[in-house]
């Protein structure tokens, strides 16, 4: 053997590597082939889930095309929701009529194959978002078909799809502007409010972190609590409007509640702390009622309060009871204002064991202060309507109470 040569084994196979050989991507016959299935069956849609079901298609990389067949009848060009060529059915979901009665069967069709084939839920959420980020593309008939889509999926809860993917995109700026959010929001809150709770509905808009920005979706010339107010209202969203009308007054009272923790906490002068409380009032529209509670409450949370040394903690909660009762004074106007300011005492008495025995001490101290009235006290010794602990409160009143009516019959 001449030394130039290699030596072989005889016999032996010499094992080549393989190499990964990509099947090429034609999502055109993949579309054809869907499309044919939907022709085949006459728009079945029990049949054509079948013939999908027994069909040897490519879904796991396909999945996009085949949601661009189901809504509208065929696939579109990359990039686009401009329809490609090729075959078409006349049975996809943006062909029928407008109505939750015949898109449902579409919804219930997509559910059933979702349950054979979960990981097809990317590639509808995909879809969706490419439609939704387009709405300026589509036909008004188109939107609403869309949105009444949209809706039906969330309320049959759709295998897991995302409300704060799905969503998202309907917050582009432009589609804003031109008020295809909002018109588009608005069918969708009708469609689905029709078989599901305002709670439900809160819950979907929670997820895409909505609920607190029903605002966004008009156009920055109408983005007013009024004329969100007079939009929905006039679509027969009254519960809308009202939950947000709610979701704003607690989100106001929550700032002015912040903005008067800070002044007290800082020791602001009086004075300042009043016209504070007036600014919040004019511009929230708060009952009165309500400032008075709030009151009560910010002031009793800033006191430090002891564990266990009950003279501390009445000393405590008199020292602020005559620190800031010009503040209470200044909105205590009327009896009716000073008897709920007694029943908010009362309440907080009875639920906070350390002040239990001190019920009696600040009410004598905002008499003290002017802040009750001799006849708001009696009223509600006689007459009071709130039961929490009143049997004990009274009993423990009865000393204070005496002493006003002999004063009285002095006078």
């Amino acid at each position: 053997m001449s030394s130039k040569e290699k030596p072989t084994l005889g016999g032996t196979r010499i094992k080549t590597r393989k190499r990964n050989i990509a099947a090429p991507l034609d999502p055109a016959a993949f579309s054809d082939a869907v499309v044919q299935i939907y022709l085949d069956n006459a728009g079945d849609l029990e049949l054509i889930a079948k013939a999908i079901e027994s069909s040897d298609l490519n879904f796991s990389r396909y999945g996009d095309t085949f949601f661009e067949v189901v809504f509208r009848g065929t696939r579109t060009q990359p990039g686009t929701i401009k329809l490609d060529e090729g075959e078409r059915h006349p049975y996809s979901i943006f062909e029928c009529e407008p109505t939750r009665e015949v898109i449902l069967p579409s919804v219930i069709y997509i559910q059933k194959l979702l349950r054979r084939r979960p990981f097809l839920i990317k590639n509808l959420e995909n879809v969706m978002q490419k439609f939704l980020q387009s709405l300026e593309l589509f036909e008004e008939d188109e939107r609403k078909k869309l949105a009444i889509f949209t809706a039906l999926a969330f309320s049959q809860k759709l295998s897991g799809l995302p409300p704060e993917t799905v969503l998202h995109p309907l917050l582009k700026d432009n589609l804003v502007a031109k008020g295809l959010v909002l018109s588009f929001i608005t069918d969708f809150f009708k469609e689905y409010l029709v078989d599901n709770s305002l709670d439900d509905l809160i819950s979907i808009l929670k997820r895409g972190k909505m609920e607190d920005n029903l605002l966004d979706f008009f156009p920055t010339t109408k983005r007013t609590p009024e004329a969100l107010s007079e939009h929905f209202t006039k679509e027969g969203l009254l519960q809308l409007v009202e939950y947000n009308e709610k979701k704003t007054f607690e989100v106001k009272l929550k700032e002015m509640k912040s903005s008067l923790t800070t002044q007290i906490a800082e020791e602001a002068d009086v004075t300042e702390v009043i016209e504070t409380v007036k600014q919040h009032v004019k511009d929230a529209k708060f009952p009165d009622i309500e400032v008075v509670r709030i009151l009560w409450d910010v002031l009793m949370d800033a006191v430090q309060w002891s564990g266990k040394n009950q003279q501390q903690n009445a000393n405590s909660a008199l020292r602020q009871v005559k620190t800031w009762a010009k503040l209470l004074n200044a909105f205590c106007t009327s009896g009716k204002l000073e008897l709920e300011l007694v029943y908010k005492v009362q309440v907080q008495c009875y639920e906070d064991a350390k002040l239990m025995k001190l019920f009696p001490e600040i009410i004598k101290s905002l008499y003290d202060q002017d802040v009750l009235a001799e006849d708001t006290i009696l009223h509600w010794f006689g007459k009071g309507t709130n039961l929490k602990g009143r049997q004990n409160f009274v009993k423990s009143l009865e000393p204070f109470v005496k002493w006003l009516e002999e004063a009285e019959e002095e006078e």
